[in-house]
């Protein structure tokens, strides 16, 4: 069964790459809709702007590669808040649990919603507003499993539900993420992985949003019809990353890890970048990462996406009581933005 299941991972991950790698095509840029779902509201993953997908564990695994939810020690929660584009007043707020079933299995709950604010009503008969606002709902929700094999190979997948909506119109989609990490090495210090993000079902707007009023075309009798708009239907915004690490163990309480991750995005540039990590005595970790979007203006090409440039992070952990296994920790992020003030992102973690 474990043999059946790492397999089908394996060959799902390896046929959804082919898929994407022929659909990331320039034409098709910005057509994708649902961008909450390219969002990382963790704080550590964040600090290397989002590009731990050889390593990402635990609850932040989900977001990146979920083949490493099963690299927890037994549980795992975390709390984050993000400042995005700081100067617009959007807040990303997310909750996670990783939990380790039986020796090589693990399970994980993450759950992300966008608050957006309050914002202005506007119509065509009132374009500067009729003094009310509306708030849309942004929210998603993934389920994932993983398992590892023999501490070295382990594969994941996450189903994911994403909702968008006001209170006259809605949508409402379905994505899967996998993924695959392989640890190697004298002291497990090579590490690679790969995985797909965001494939599923297009999808569409409705509601009573959609219609209007009108008069009657034959102008004999005056009355007044609705009319229903047909909204385009759109697809997730569906992307492939493969990474790679490595660690220098300096001594027993001295780490720097080392890694490169590509990203190649079936609805905008590709992308590609490195960064670095250093961890003290698995207690303080200082990161900082850069990324940078092929084919944007600077090479002649589109202007690029909101997230280029540096990120930087850094993290405490500490022990409940000495000699016990449970843990407290504090991480913050700040990731570089094209426009506005960046993003700031700080999370709280307790593991056991």
């Amino acid at each position: 069964m474990n043999k059946f299941l790492y397999t089908f991972l394996v060959l799902l991950v390896s046929l959804c790459t082919v898929d994407v790698a022929q659909a990331g095509n320039p034409d098709r840029q910005g057509e994708a809709g649902a961008g909450q779902l390219l969002l990382n509201p963790w704080a550590r993953t964040a600090g290397l702007h989002t590009m731990t997908t050889a390593y990402a564990s635990g609850v932040e695994a989900m977001r990146i590669n979920p083949a490493g939810v099963v690299r927890v020690n037994k549980s795992e929660f975390v709390i984050a808040n993000s400042r995005y584009l700081d100067g617009t007043d959007i807040t990303l707020n997310a909750f996670g649990f990783a939990q380790k079933v039986g020796k090589n299995g693990a399970f994980g709950l993450s759950i992300m919603a966008i608050d957006v604010g309050d914002i202005l009503r506007t119509t065509e008969a009132l374009p500067e507003g009729d003094g009310s606002t509306f708030s849309p709902s942004l929210f998603n929700m993934g389920i994932s499993y993983a398992h590892i094999f023999e501490n070295k190979v382990s594969v994941g997948i996450t189903m994911r539900v994403v909702s968008e909506s006001t209170t006259d119109i809605s949508a409402f989609g379905m994505a899967i993420d996998a993924g695959v990490q392989y640890v190697t090495g004298p002291q497990d210090n090579f590490k690679f992985g790969i995985s797909l993000r965001n494939v599923g079902t297009p999808m569409k707007f409705s509601g009573q949003g959609l219609s209007q009023q009108g008069a009657n075309p034959d102008g004999q009798l005056s009355y007044n019809l609705t009319y229903f708009s047909r909204a385009q239907q759109f697809e997730l915004p569906s992307a492939l990353n493969i990474g790679g690490s490595y660690d220098f163990i300096v001594n027993p309480k001295n780490k720097v890890t080392v890694l490169g991750n590509f990203t190649s995005n079936s609805f905008s540039q590709d992308q590609m970048g490195a960064g670095v990590e250093y961890a003290f005595n698995n207690m303080v970790m200082l990161r900082g990462g850069y990324k940078y979007t092929l084919g944007s203006q600077e090479d002649g090409g589109v202007r690029a996406p909101v997230y280029t440039g540096v990120s930087a992070g850094a993290s405490v952990e500490v022990p409940f009581k000495k000699g016990k296994d449970g843990k407290f920790g504090i991480d913050y992020a700040y990731r570089h933005t094209r426009v506005w003030g960046g993003t700031h992102t700080i999370g709280v973690r307790f593991s056991f």
